[in-house]
């Protein structure tokens, strides 16, 4: 959420798999994006860009800053799914526009010493099926055609996104706490996904949280926010030091 090439390199070096380069609720702009994600890359993890919405030009931006996958926010039709996932694909499975000279250096930063960086012919040849498409389930009328949403060809993980989702439903998370009714609604979510052959998500603030769904079968989980991790640290650490 914090922009920053040093804040998402030290993130991206603490061991994990993907970072998520935060554009919907994050301080992060189309240049702290791009740095962000080179960063990020250069590291062997994995940036994933959650844009603020489903226009095509903010898909355009994300992927042609070298992103490895998209989190796309509050779809709620498959029909939106749909152009989504038309957005992220060249042609002929799609309508993304080719010539960012940028997305090559987010991919060879993974090639060993002695492979040659991708060029954009090799970026081209595999983007269709390297990049990931990561739609959130977070709305009352996602949820209901959720079977739908994740047969759509194209769409890799659907991921859960709990606040929005519990509001939208009328059960939303006060204090932590799930309830049954939302938690069987992030259950049909796994299930959906899983019965279509796809991976699954879910959005978790804590290590605790993140151990306990991955348990649940979920594939892809969080477990901070720099916003979250860096305040909560800071907090810890100062009244340690007071003797409390």
């Amino acid at each position: 959420m914090l922009p920053g090439r040093n804040v998402s390199r030290a993130l991206a070096n603490s061991g994990l798999d993907w970072v998520c380069v935060d554009c919907e609720h994050g301080n992060v702009d189309d240049a702290a994006m791009h740095e962000a994600v080179a960063a990020i890359a250069s590291t062997g993890a994995s940036p994933i860009v959650r844009i603020p919405g489903a226009e095509g030009w903010m898909v355009k931006r994300a992927l042609d800053s070298g992103a490895h996958g998209l989190v796309v926010p509050l779809l709620q039709t498959p029909a939106e799914v749909t152009q989504l996932v038309r957005s992220a694909k060249f042609p002929p499975r799609g309508v993304r526009g080719f010539g960012s000279p940028f997305p090559m250096g987010a991919f060879s930063a993974l090639s060993s010493d002695v492979a040659p960086p991708l060029s954009q012919s090799e970026y081209l040849a595999q983007a269709n099926e390297a990049l990931v498409t990561i739609i959130q389930i977070e709305t009352a009328e996602a949820l209901r055609a959720v079977e739908e949403i994740a047969g759509i060809e194209g769409v890799d993980v659907l991921f859960v996104g709990p606040y929005d989702l519990g509001i939208n439903i009328g059960h939303p998370i006060v204090d932590g706490v799930i309830d049954g009714e939302l938690g069987a609604a992030i259950e049909t979510v796994r299930r959906a996904a899983a019965k279509a052959g796809k991976k699954s998500g879910f959005y978790c603030t804590s290590g605790a949280q993140s151990r306990e769904y991955a348990e649940k079968g979920f594939d892809m989980v969080s477990i901070a926010a720099d916003m979250q991790a860096l305040p909560t640290y800071m907090g810890a650490t100062l009244r340690t030091a007071k003797g409390g």
